[in-house]
């Protein structure tokens, strides 16, 4: 070693052992570059794993900026309590919603276009309560405010959809992982049911195709899937206890093909054995190839 490169050797690690906050920095932007596709969360709070799932996505702040309007879409479609996992857990919805708000949100909305009388669902899954809780605006769906929707067409044209998830700043999904009859399992693209009007009943011939429509109508800045537990047959509305499994898990993408091939996995499946994930990839919507996205597990 010359001179040269003797001195400049030694006057860098003198420099970082005497100050190593000089010379980390350079090191750290390589490593903070590199952002998950997927966090999965695991551990017995639901509040604490959906924090950690969201911070392993890089904070809330990613996702939510001061002043947002933003809807949290959660599943509240059935008229059963919180140990039936047919609707999203209300710990993860209030926790979202918290979330928001200590990012600078200025409103936080909640509703969904339930299946079973919207009273006793909202009040039945715990979702009222804890959403008003921490500030949330909870509202019953208002069949004035649905507009008809041009799609994309794989199986409908267009559809009414409810315009205030379209109004606001930022959306987030979150679903429940379930079991059902004619999907196989409802996730996160199954979830935007919830903001479509009309018969619903009508696009159960085409089911896949019109979930791929609707779900590349709607652009969630998150999706957070609730897999605290997880109903594993008789679903979407489930009534027995020994069909629900204790998963005590979150999952948090940006990717709406992503995040449901992920849950596709927690029933012992692949994305690719669901129908509108396979299409929802093909259409570039998102990709159903976990082998190729980085996945950060964290024990919360």
């Amino acid at each position: 070693m010359n001179r040269r490169k003797f001195l400049k050797a030694t006057l860098i690690s003198g420099i970082a052992i005497s100050s190593p906050e000089i010379l980390f920095p350079l090191i750290a932007p390589a490593d903070a570059a590199v952002k998950s596709d997927l966090a999965v969360a695991r551990g017995t709070s639901p509040a604490r794993i959906t924090r950690a799932a969201i911070d392993g996505l890089g904070g809330i702040k990613r996702f939510i900026s001061r002043g947002d309007v933003v809807v949290v879409k959660p599943n509240i479609g059935w008229d059963r309590t919180p140990e039936y996992a047919a609707n999203t857990n209300p710990e993860v919805v209030a926790t979202i919603v918290r979330l928001c708000y200590e990012a600078g949100a200025k409103k936080v909305k909640v509703f969904d276009n339930t299946v079973s009388n919207a009273k006793r669902c909202y009040k039945q899954s715990g979702i009222a309560d804890a959403v008003s809780a921490v500030g949330g605006l909870v509202s019953f769906i208002d069949d004035r405010k649905f507009r008809d929707m041009k799609l994309s067409g794989y199986a409908l044209r267009s559809w009414p959809l409810y315009m205030e998830v379209f109004e606001a700043d930022k959306i987030i999904n979150v679903p429940i992982a379930k079991t059902h009859g004619l999907t196989t399992l409802t996730l996160g693209m199954k979830n935007w049911m919830g903001i479509m009007g009309g018969w619903r009943g009508r696009i159960h011939q085409r089911i896949d195709g019109s979930l791929v429509d609707v779900s590349m109508a709607v652009t969630p800045v998150l999706v957070v899937l609730d897999a605290v537990r997880i109903l594993t047959a008789n679903g979407p509305q489930g009534g027995d206890l020994s069909d629900v499994k204790l998963l005590n898990t979150v999952v948090a993408g940006t990717d709406q093909v992503a995040v449901d091939a992920y849950g596709a996995t927690l029933f012992g499946m692949r994305g690719s054995d669901l129908a509108y994930v396979r299409m929802g990839h093909e259409a570039g919507l998102g990709t159903m190839e976990l082998s190729k996205l980085k996945i950060k597990r964290i024990t919360a």
